[in-house]
């Protein structure tokens, strides 16, 4: 069997653990033509783990957080970085990657937890408490992140906000993540009343159907404080991949968006994932087909104002040195 053939057919095989086979060989045509455009194109394809199997273990390099793919693609050597994400994503992406072509296929894929906040919200808290250090979520925008004094993220969020060594801190924009940092430091949190659409809507209620031994049930931080305290753990999306691995339940409730648990089961058919799950609408803005059009056309380019791109570099940088 030739090399194409057989690759053909593995991916075919694993994108079968989640999905008919008609629906994976359908994609499979496609899937080829952006891996030819991706190598004409000297591109990198990063995806945040939200993302469909079609996408995630046919044409992505790598899979993880946002924070993960932006700090992959800054370590390869391509010119052109595409990112199978939202707009904030691919921001911080081009933050670190600031003299190469970060393309972004649904320029429209937004964030409701991002567009919770903005650079005058954070201006107008900073004025309300003067020389409180302010830690910015990476599910931000750029412009947000230039507000900053730091940023964080989910899996880094206590042991940022504990370096600082302050008695209150601000925290931005997720209130949930923020009453999770809360609970594990001494100083005092000081919340902006953002949330996920996506997580704010799972409940403790959701969890009961399933609470036997038999169930393991993890949250994402950005989850209401009930359903943290129900959960068996809570943690970042590579926290809980982390922890998945290593515990191999055979039953699993996960609490985050759909496609996590899909790419995990392709990765390791033998965990069972129980559903509720919730989908972000933002995240399945992106498609295979947009992929192939933004790898034809090199565009739309994710740009930022220069000034703001500086100012914005500087709390990620510091995080990163942390």
């Amino acid at each position: 069997m030739l090399a194409t053939e057989t690759w053909q057919s593995e991916l075919i095989a694993r994108l079968e653990r989640v999905m008919p086979t008609v629906e994976a060989s359908m994609a499979v045509p496609l899937i080829e033509e952006i891996r030819e455009l991706k190598r004409r194109r000297g591109a990198v394809v990063v995806a945040h783990n939200y993302q469909v199997p079609q996408i995630t273990a046919g044409i992505a390099d790598f899979t993880g957080d946002s924070l993960a793919m932006a700090r992959f693609a800054a370590s390869t050597d391509a010119r052109t970085i595409v990112v199978c994400g939202v707009r904030f994503m691919a921001e911080t992406a081009k933050l670190l990657s600031p003299d190469r072509t970060v393309l972004l296929p649904a320029a429209d894929a937004g964030c409701s937890l991002a567009e919770s906040v903005t650079a005058a919200g954070v201006r107008e808290l900073r004025s309300k408490h003067p020389g409180i250090p302010v830690v910015a979520y990476v599910n931000t925008s750029a412009a947000v992140k230039a507000e900053a004094d730091v940023c964080c993220t989910s899996g880094n969020a206590i042991e940022i906000v504990t370096a600082l060594g302050s008695p209150r801190v601000i925290m931005l924009p997720d209130r949930y993540l923020a009453s999770f940092v809360a609970r594990h430091v001494a100083c005092e949190i000081i919340a902006w009343p953002g949330a996920c659409e996506v997580h704010e809507r799972f409940s403790a209620s959701d969890i009961r159907p399933y609470r036997d031994d038999a169930v393991c049930v993890l949250a994402h931080p950005e989850c209401p404080p009930d359903v943290q305290a129900a959960a068996d753990f809570v943690g970042s999306t590579a926290a809980m991949i982390r922890y998945l691995e290593a515990r191999r339940p055979k039953r699993t409730l996960l609490l985050t968006e759909c496609s996590m648990a899909d790419n995990i089961t392709v990765a390791h058919p033998e965990l069972h994932f129980e559903r509720p799950c919730n989908l972000c609408r933002h995240m399945k803005l992106v498609t295979l087909e947009r992929v192939r059009a933004v790898l034809l056309d090199l565009n739309p380019v994710v740009e930022i104002d220069a000034e703001v791109a500086a100012r914005a570099r500087l709390p990620l940088l510091r995080m990163l040195a942390s």
